[in-house]
């Protein structure tokens, strides 16, 4: 019977999650399995993982052989170096102090690296929400901005019809001296023909 460590489905469509799980080849991925030895969240950013690092190391020492993404979990938290260290204590490479030694510096490293992504995550996340802010700001002063041109414009308009200009009164004038004008204008060529009828007359 083949043992492999793989992946289990959980969780809702596009909110999947997986239980990292010991069990037979032959059975379904989401079916029955031996033990559950741990869990991953892919949804999260950088992803969860939760581990049982001794269960996932005897496991592995017992034969049980990884699927590709388990064997990529398994090397981030440091279970596939240790695996290499115990062997290479077992051929007498080096005694078990040097292994622990080389183990607690490589786990050292992988923490600074993953803090380093944190550190990068949150960064670029500060940046983007300023990013937004900033973009924000621009859009509220470009809206007050019109807000405050409507509303002078609406207070200049209210002001002009509260006090008409008195262009009714100034054309009434100019248009009665015109009238004047031409009604006064045929008293005088009346009058004038008048006169030159008496002349006529006279002679």
């Amino acid at each position: 019977m083949a043992v492999r460590i793989r992946l289990a489905r959980k969780g809702r469509k596009r909110k999947a999650y997986y239980h990292i799980v010991v069990a037979d080849s032959r059975s379904p991925r989401d079916g029955r399995y031996i033990e559950m030895i741990g869990m991953y969240n892919p949804i999260t950013n950088p992803a969860a993982i939760e581990l049982d690092f001794d269960k996932a190391l005897g496991w592995l020492q017992n034969g049980a052989i990884p699927t590709e993404t388990c064997r990529a979990i398994l090397s981030y938290k440091g279970v596939l170096i240790k695996k290499h260290l115990l062997e290479g204590v077992k051929k007498g490479a080096f005694d078990d102090a040097e292994a622990t030694k080389r183990f607690e510096a490589w786990m050292k490293q992988n923490e600074e690296k993953i803090e380093a992504k944190k550190a990068g995550l949150e960064k670029s996340q500060d940046d983007e929400v300023g990013k937004r802010l900033t973009q924000e700001k621009k859009i509220n002063e470009a809206r007050a901005a019109r807000l405050a041109k409507r509303q002078a414009d609406l207070a200049a308009k209210a002001e002009a019809e509260a006090n008409p200009k008195p262009e009714a009164e100034e054309q009434a004038p100019a248009e009665t001296v015109a009238e004047a004008t031409m009604t006064e204008a045929p008293s005088a060529e009346t009058t004038s023909t008048e006169e030159a009828s008496g002349e006529k007359s006279a002679e």
